[in-house]
């Protein structure tokens, strides 16, 4: 049965999630307004706790966030108009040293509620459930009917008059459309995740 066999490449996928989930890390929306890396830090800034934010720095660029933070309370502490200016500067910075780290642009803070598609949203609800399942049955259904579709139209095409060149082509198309749609699943499912910092252990 294909989708019982679909779990064992899914199930790559899903260990590229957990391994991610293990760091607390949401690339993709790191730089959102109501991202984790800015709900970090106003939770830094709300309770005078740099550390909750130097998690998500390397440990080189830890210094230019201490130094940030401190500014940030002492400049939000003059009155509400400059506690959210500091906050924003305080915001601005974390999220670009964050993504440098990864070796991603800063393109400025997005704003909160954006459409991030049903993926991220999943995998963030995971994060707080503890429960993978939903992650897991999305991965599934989604590969699950990427495949079908691009098997069918592949099989559909393939009984075409060898003197069709036109249809022919149609034919390639679809089998290159098919073999590189499973060679990004299967790449996904057995490589390393990239993009994000990793430190040597002490």
């Amino acid at each position: 049965m294909l989708r019982r066999k679909l779990v064992v490449l899914v199930g790559g996928l899903i260990l590229v999630a957990a391994s991610v989930f293990g760091v607390r890390v949401a690339m993709a929306h790191c730089d959102g307004l109501d991202g984790p890396v800015v709900q970090a830090a106003r939770s830094a800034l709300q309770s005078g706790n740099v550390n909750l934010v130097l998690i998500w720095v390397r440990q080189e660029d830890e210094a230019e966030i201490r130094a940030a933070f401190q500014q940030a309370m002492a400049v939000r502490a003059l009155s509400a108009e400059a506690q959210a200016l500091a906050d924003r500067s305080f915001f601005e910075t974390l999220v670009r040293v964050h993504r440098a780290g990864e070796g991603a642009p800063y393109t400025g803070l997005k704003p909160a509620g954006r459409d991030l598609g049903p993926a991220i949203p999943a995998a963030d609800r995971t994060v707080e459930t503890g429960v993978l399942d939903p992650v897991r049955d999305l991965l599934i259904e989604s590969v699950e009917h990427g495949l079908q579709e691009r098997f069918k139209r592949l099989k559909r095409l393939n009984d075409y008059d060898p003197n069709d060149v036109a249809a022919g082509r149609q034919y390639v198309h679809a089998y290159v459309e098919y073999i590189h749609y499973v060679e990004r699943l299967h790449e996904a499912a057995t490589n390393a995740v990239v993009g994000h910092y990793t430190e040597t252990a002490h």
